[in-house]
């Protein structure tokens, strides 16, 4: 499928949970003008801590710069897991590969839209690194009983997968909160600035709404829900769930083999 634009974050190679191979298919089935990594794709937090890099993580940079030679424009905004390249900043890679702190982007409709990772509206990131690490650590302890409860579940013939961590991002209050106050946050800024809308990631929670008049866009992530935030060739606003997409897939090839 070929979009106008594809807005990716959160991908976070170099850790255990990165779903790096997921996102190498999306990339070989879908292909766009321009392609917005919104943040967190290098997780330089998890490498200090313990360093894992698989041959997937380096096919998806080589994935990558092969698309911004083959004439897509490649736009890499720095989150706060990959802070360390933002003393370079701004940087130009080839013809078509920027890497940036911030960036704007015009829709086909003609509203603007400011793009960030969303750490810098942050309180806890920005002013409590200490407790964002171990908050890091705690999320990361979560997707490792994510494993261990879906493992138990399948024993007992349950195969849809559950997640404790989207859970209780989901449904703890604190939680619920400060999801709530970081859009808020995003979105003051954007009226602050003319904006029409916001793009970012950083909460791993895609979506798509309306704020108070101002378009809130989350791309979500390729840890957990592997989504992407898409805008079509006639202007129309999606968000894509490639890991529901996978588990479609064979069903349908299962649906169609009968049918045969």
């Amino acid at each position: 499928m070929k979009y106008k634009s594809i807005f990716v974050s959160d991908i976070h190679l170099g850790t255990k949970f990165s779903q790096a191979e997921k996102f190498l298919d999306f990339m070989k089935e879908n292909g766009s003008e321009n392609l917005y990594l919104v943040g967190d794709i290098i997780d330089g937090w998890s490498m200090k801590r313990k360093f894992r890099w698989k041959q997937s993580h380096s096919d998806v940079i080589q994935k990558i710069l092969r698309k911004a030679r083959k004439g897509t424009n490649v736009y890499f905004i720095t989150g706060n897991h990959d802070e360390f390249l933002r003393p370079f900043l701004p940087l130009m890679l080839g013809d078509r590969l920027e890497v940036l702190n911030e960036a704007e982007y015009t829709a086909l409709n003609g509203k603007r839209y400011y793009i960030t990772h969303g750490d810098f509206f942050d309180s806890v990131t920005m002013t409590k690194k200490w407790l964002a690490l171990l908050g890091d650590i705690g999320y990361d302890l979560l997707l490792n009983l994510n494993g261990i409860i879906n493992f138990t579940r399948r024993k007992f013939g349950i195969y849809k997968y559950w997640s404790l961590s989207k859970h209780v991002k989901d449904k703890v209050k604190s939680s619920v909160s400060f999801i709530t106050d970081f859009e808020t946050v995003l979105v003051e800024h954007a009226r602050h600035k003319n904006y029409d809308g916001i793009i970012c990631g950083h909460i791993h929670k895609a979506e798509i709404k309306d704020i108070d008049g101002i378009e809130y866009k989350n791309s979500g992530d390729w840890v957990e829900s592997c989504t992407a935030l898409v805008e079509t060739m006639t202007g129309e606003w999606e968000i894509i769930s490639w890991l529901n997409h996978q588990e479609e897939t064979p069903t349908l090839q299962k649906k169609e083999a009968v049918a045969e």
